[in-house]
């Protein structure tokens, strides 16, 4: 019994220390978007970046990408947000999704019911997401007016391999 008060103890101080690791939701400022996927967030004092969960956007370089970074930019640029389910994934990068306040659009859904994000199926934990990309894919929205868009993990994936190559 002392040993689970210990740690709920530990727990409870770590939370109330670190409220980027709480998984309770929270109010932040959106201070910069780096890019449709990517973008910084100010709350408690600090800054940390914030990937939005479930999507990739295409990089800055691809096609519409500058797209993808105007419009996170126009829903939540320089705006109170609420982050929700914020994480740490495997590369130690933080996600969560973006909710512009009060009760307004999830960023991440509606990048992919423009056709400007790819739906992340591995790991996701909403698979609606499938059926706004489906949608998005169907009327040829955004990068699905291509006839074959190539993903960013593949985009990046092509130019480290023309870099390692090129003098």
């Amino acid at each position: 019994m002392q040993k689970h008060r210990i740690i709920t103890g530990l727990v409870l101080a770590l939370v109330t220390a670190c409220p980027s690791l709480s998984w309770a939701d929270f109010s932040a400022r959106v201070v910069t978007v780096h890019e449709g996927d990517r973008l910084t967030i100010r709350h408690s004092g600090r800054s940390e970046t914030v990937y939005l969960k479930d999507i990739d956007c295409p990089e800055l370089k691809q096609p519409y990408g500058k797209q993808a970074k105007h419009v996170t930019a126009a829903i939540v640029g320089n705006r109170d947000v609420v982050v929700r389910a914020l994480a740490r994934d495997k590369q130690g990068r933080m996600s969560a999704e973006i909710l512009l306040l009060p009760n307004g659009p999830n960023v991440g859904r509606e990048l992919v019911k423009e056709g400007l994000a790819w739906w992340q199926k591995a790991g996701s934990g909403d698979p609606s997401l499938g059926d706004l990309e489906e949608l998005a894919r169907a009327e040829h929205r955004g990068l699905w007016s291509e006839p074959d868009p190539v993903p960013p993990w593949k985009w990046k994936a092509t130019k480290k391999t023309s870099r390692k190559y090129s003098n």
